[in-house]
């Protein structure tokens, strides 16, 4: 979804996407993802871009205002969503495209991410080749809690296909350096997306599927909190999941 009024505003005081990102120091293709995909840039670099454009900052990117709101409440807080549908898939592809060290899925399916990018397995060897830990936990489609849940959001045996699916699409990540794929049939509370200090959690609400559940967005502040409590509910997962072979 493209920002017309970003556009706009650029369009009439004659800034380039060139020259806009040399001024608040970009890459002048995040300015070219601000305007033509409505991506929304962190807080400090959007003050700059809206100060040197004169235009209101969050009539630009109404997202921050929310994200205000949520730093508001626990520092650790970046932004919350009403539910995942709201979050674009790039919005899971940048938070990993920046990972350095680690990324950690926790997940029953969520085949979403390889539906709307294909290149998600590229992406993952990419930072896998890079030095970052991938670690990978689907949901073991054989288990009676994702069998129960099924049942809890009316979907039958439809959760079970998704994780079937969900490891036929990670498949072909088995045996790189770097990653690894692991099932689990744990009850599942939250899907944890995780690179680095940031952190997506979608909480799970009874009887609805993921998509319409909230998202927060978590970035580590202090030991001891909000992330380390999540961190530590992956590991605990990990811990109990079973590596899924070859063939």
């Amino acid at each position: 979804m493209q920002n017309e009024r970003l556009r706009a505003a650029m369009a009439a005081g004659g800034w380039t996407h060139a020259s806009l990102a040399a001024k608040v120091d970009v890459d002048p293709k995040s300015v070219e993802r601000w305007v033509n995909l409505g991506r929304t840039p962190r807080r400090e670099t959007a003050i700059r871009a809206a100060e040197t454009i004169e235009e209101d900052v969050f009539a630009l990117w109404p997202k921050l205002r929310q994200a205000r709101a949520a730093r508001a409440v626990s520092p650790e807080l970046v932004a919350l969503y009403n539910q995942r549908a709201e979050l674009p898939v790039s919005v899971f592809v940048d938070l990993f495209t920046q990972a350095r060290k680690r990324i950690d899925v926790l997940v029953y399916a969520a085949v979403f991410m390889h539906e709307a990018y294909p290149r998600l397995n590229d992406l993952l060897r990419e930072r896998a080749a890079e030095g970052c830990t991938v670690r990978i936990a689907v949901g073991d489609a054989e288990s009676i809690n994702i069998q129960q849940r099924g049942q809890e959001e009316e979907f039958g045996h439809g959760i079970e296909s998704r994780c079937r699916l969900a490891i036929m699409h990670y498949r072909p990540l088995i045996g790189t350096p770097g990653i690894e794929l692991r099932t689990h049939g744990t009850t599942l509370y939250n899907s944890i997306y995780r690179a680095d200090d940031q952190m997506l959690v979608n909480a799970h609400v009874w009887g609805a599927n993921a998509y319409a559940a909230p998202v927060w967005h978590l970035r580590h502040h202090d030991d001891g909190g909000m992330f380390d409590g999540y961190a530590e509910s992956f590991n605990a997962v990990w811990a109990t999941a079973k590596p899924v072979q070859e063939g």
